[in-house]
This record gives structure tokens, sequence and C-alpha cells, in this order.
């Protein structure tokens, strides 16, 4: 059988690279990302990385190393970085027609055909090409397999060496490489199984490439035999180049402050619906239920509530301004005084293809075929100028909850309001006299 060759693109340090592109200042300069409410790192650059800086420490602890090597802080900027994701992976499919996204900052690029070339060169054309249509660096790992790709690229990452690019596609011998990964690294093997696993002696991708197949499946399903399969080079992962549509879309966040007023929770939640339906929008779907759900701070030592109510829709819907109606009265069933609430959230199920709902005997056609309009507009609006530029009004204006982001860079791509501003040097020609 013909194994085709698959190259796995991944960007480097992706958040913290982001916030780099549109602010020349911050080259070479240690960067970190913090999560919501601005409480823990969960992204850092590789000068950030160096300085001994960790992902997922809470800021105040490190807040001493940060001053003291001047290290540039930033709130999460999603809007940011989902934007320059989709200029990563539109700039990959002039190289490959099919491209599978598979996170924010990785995509599988099926190479078929264009193996009768130097693969590796033509990686270093993808890898130049990206840095110079969107400022972001990336690594490309290919081989036979994803989880070969995945592991070349670790390895291209990890070692400068490499410059970026490692093909060990029909590599007779891979073992070297192989032994170069920790178990804990390969793709598909969590931390149980990595216990599991040492526990036999099995600590390299070599180990596991060549460990019993028949043990491998009693203890780690067929999916750790997919695994190992793909180790030695026998493809059993497909690939998607279409994206699935979602089974379940959750929209929630962390307050900026405790909130103890019912009117701010149906303000939130009011908001969570409206981006939660986009979603559903984009997908061309409608849902036919929805949960809402709050609860205080597990973690501290006040009075303590969590509670959600689940509501089924009388028809599957994806606007707004009929889906809000329900989640209010959800709020109003499980909302209870007395208690500083942290959280809040809602969950959409059910998911149809809209293409599928049928009409109702009772609908007001009339009134839907309103609100659909009213979506469509505020949906082109949105599109054209910025998110959030068109919204409904029960999200409220004013939302002193809202998550902390003291420290979130421009919207540079999306926001006409926040352009990046370019200045250049007072330059004086002279012609020259004949």
């Amino acid at each position: 059988m013909k194994v085709y060759p698959i190259a796995l693109v991944d960007c480097n340090n992706f958040y913290a690279s982001c916030e780099k592109v549109f602010n020349p200042k911050l080259k070479n300069k240690p960067v970190v990302v913090l999560s919501n409410n601005d409480g823990v790192i969960v992204a850092l650059s590789a000068e950030a990385k160096a300085l001994g800086i960790k992902s997922f420490e809470p800021l105040y602890k490190v807040k001493p190393l940060i001053e003291k090597h001047n290290v540039a802080v930033f709130s999460s900027n999603y809007t940011l970085y989902g934007d320059l994701s989709n200029r990563v992976m539109t700039t990959l499919k002039h190289f490959s027609p099919d491209v599978e996204v598979y996170s924010i900052d990785e995509a599988f690029i099926n190479l078929k055909g264009f193996e009768w070339q130097d693969l590796t060169q033509y990686c270093k054309k993808i890898r130049d090409t990206v840095e110079k249509w969107t400022g972001i660096t990336v690594s490309i790992g290919i081989a036979e397999t994803k989880t070969l790709a995945k592991l070349a690229n670790r390895i291209a990452k990890k070692n400068p060496e490499h410059n970026g690019v490692l093909n060990i596609y029909n590599l007779p011998d891979k073992d070297e490489f192989l032994k170069k990964l920790q178990v804990e690294d390969v793709w598909g093997v969590g931390r149980q199984y990595t216990k599991l696993l040492n526990g036999m002696s099995i600590r390299t991708a070599y180990d596991l490439a060549n460990a019993n197949q028949l043990w491998i499946k009693k203890k780690m399903t067929v999916q750790g035999l997919r695994t190992v399969k793909e180790l030695n080079g026998l493809p059993c992962i497909k690939q998607e180049y279409s994206v699935p549509a979602k089974q379940s879309i959750v929209s929630s966040r962390s307050f900026g402050r405790y909130i103890t007023e019912k009117n701010e929770i149906k303000e939130a939640v009011a908001g969570f619906v409206h981006r939660a339906s986009e979603k559903l929008r984009r997908q061309n779907s409608a849902a036919n239920m929805i949960s809402v759900f709050l609860r205080t701070n597990p973690f501290k030592e006040t009075p303590q509530y969590h509670n959600g109510c689940q509501v089924g829709l009388p028809f599957p819907m994806n606007s707004p301004a009929e889906m809000i109606e329900y989640a209010m009265a959800a709020v109003d069933q499980i909302f209870r005084e007395g208690f500083l609430y942290q959280k809040a959230g809602i969950l959409l199920a059910g998911i149809v293809p809209v293409e599928t709902v049928q009409r109702t005997l009772f609908e007001n056609i009339e009134r839907r075929e309103k609100i659909k309009k009213l979506t469509a507009v505020m949906d082109k609006i949105n599109s054209e100028h910025s998110a959030g530029t068109l919204y409904i009004a029960a999200a409220g204006t004013d939302k002193t909850w809202a998550m902390k982001r003291e420290m979130k860079s421009p919207a540079y791509t999306t926001s006409w309001k926040e352009l990046p501003i370019v200045k250049a040097s007072n330059i004086s020609i002279y012609k020259k006299r004949d």
C-alpha cells in the first residue's frame, strides 16, 4: 500500500507570537499572555521560557521576575489570535488543497502528489511564506502518519539544527528520532497511560513502537493500538478536511468581580447566548435545548452555591432574539439571593442542521422571518466592522462585572477603531538638477 506524506504545521508560541506581530518593540523580548481575569500565565514566548517562567503559574508568584526582566504582559486577546490563525490556515491552502485545521495553531497538510520533489525544501518554502505573509513562525514535521508527523514537528521545534523543518518520510530507520521523544510526549498518550507504560519500562516513543501490540490493545484499547501502528508508519487516523459541526456549544466566563444581583447575571447570560448563537449560525445549525448554570467561587471561604437549569426549546433556534427569553427563565429558576457569584455560562445542545428544521403548527411565521432578517443584518454589520458592534440590548451596556482584561492589546485586524498606526520619519527628497 502506497503511503503518502503528511505534514504537521504548528505555530511557535502562538499567543505570544501574535502579540509580537504588530508590535516591533517586542522583537526578541520576553512576552507572557494571561488567562481570563488576568490571573494565570497561559502562554509564553521563548525568551520568557528561558527566564524560568512556566505555563499555568499565577501571575503574582512570578511578578518579581517579570519586573526584573521587563517582561511584557498581555491579557488574552482571542479575537486577534483567531484572526491570525485564520490567516495562517489560509496561507497553507496555497500549498495544498487538503488542509485539516486541528487547532487554533496546528494543521495537518496532505502532501500527496508532492512526494516527487524535495519535501524538506518545499516545507521550508511553506514556513518562509507563512512568516512573510502573517508574521508567525511555524515548525513543520513530515512523515507517513499523523502521529509520526507530530513527533517530527516536536523535534524540529526543540532542536535549532533542523531550522524548523524535519522530514522523516520514507526514512528507513527512524529509531534515532523515536528514541528522542519521551512516551508522555507521544500524541494520544495521556498522564494515566504514561504511568502505566513507565511501569512496564516503556519510556520513549521507540519503546512504545516496539511494545507488544496485544498487551497495548488490552491495556490502552484500540486507540492505543492505533498509536503504536502509527509510530510504525501505518496510517490509522484519517484526515478530516472539513470541520465537523459541533454537537454542543458552550459559552461561559468568570466575572471581573463577584455578582450579587440577578439583573447582572441576566445581562451576562444574555451575552453568552449572543456569542453561542453566532457560532451556531456560522455552522448553519440550530439548537433544540439550552442549559444555564451559575456558581460561586469554590476556593473562597464564603457560602457556596451552584446550580443549573435545562430548557427544551419549542423548535430549533439560532437567533439570540428568540433564545434569550428561555435563558432568562432559566436564570429565574436557579438564582438565589445572598451569594457571591463568580461564574455563569450556557450550553446549547440538540444541534441540528438548519435545512432539517421543520415549521411547527402554531408558529408565528411572520415574526420568525422578521427575526431571521434582523439577525442577518446584525451578523453582516458585525462581520464588516467588528464583533460586538451590534448586540442584543439584554446583554447590557455598562458591564462593570465583565472579565478583567486590563492589559489587552488592540484588535489590530478586526476593528476599524484599533487599526495599527504606522509613523514614518520626515524624509527630504532632493531632485538632482541637470
